[in-house]
């Protein structure tokens, strides 16, 4: 019985030193996202694809709220929650300008449900209407947080888009 009672003891034990370990490593890694959320946003890296529209970014403090701007008000469809959309985009990073996906280079609109994209996407075309050009400023916490996305979406990272609303499909 005392062996039972000890080897509990020390099974807590242990559960709490890993506890403390993790909530110290997620400290530490809040420190470290906390300073690549304080990069300024930089102006776009030029050439930009073929046919690509320019992508105003607002040079400085990134947004910490999602940044919706209509620069063309479509008359069309507008989308909804769960809608499918087919859009032109380019996508350009925060810190460093550059352009890290478009469908302009490929020459292919891209085609998906609102509903399975990010969530400063699937918030920020809610309403936007088929014809329509829109800027959308997303901050890390809308797109892909503190793993990033590939070589050129950085931990944390805002992200710039310019989406042209090709089509809108009920669900």
């Amino acid at each position: 019985m005392t062996t039972t009672r000890s080897s509990i003891r020390l099974f807590g034990l242990a559960l709490a030193v890993l506890a403390l370990t993790g909530l110290a490593a997620c400290s530490s890694d809040s420190d470290k996202t906390a300073s690549t959320t304080t990069k300024p946003c930089v102006a776009v890296e030029k050439p930009l694809p073929e046919g690509a529209p320019d992508v105003p970014v607002k040079v400085g403090e990134p947004p910490t709220d999602l940044v919706v701007e209509d620069l063309v008000v479509g008359t069309g469809t507008a989308a909804e929650t769960t809608s499918t959309v087919t859009v032109d985009y380019i996508g350009v990073a925060c810190s460093s300008g550059v352009v890290f996906d478009d469908s302009y280079s490929r020459g292919q609109t891209a085609t998906f449900p609102l509903a399975q994209v990010i969530a400063g996407w699937q918030t920020g075309l809610m309403g936007m209407k088929v014809g329509g050009t829109r800027l959308l400023g997303i901050p890390p916490g809308l797109a892909y947080g503190s793993e990033g996305a590939g070589p050129d979406i950085a931990p944390n990272e805002t992200l710039w888009f310019v989406v042209e609303m090709k089509d809108v499909k009920a669900a």
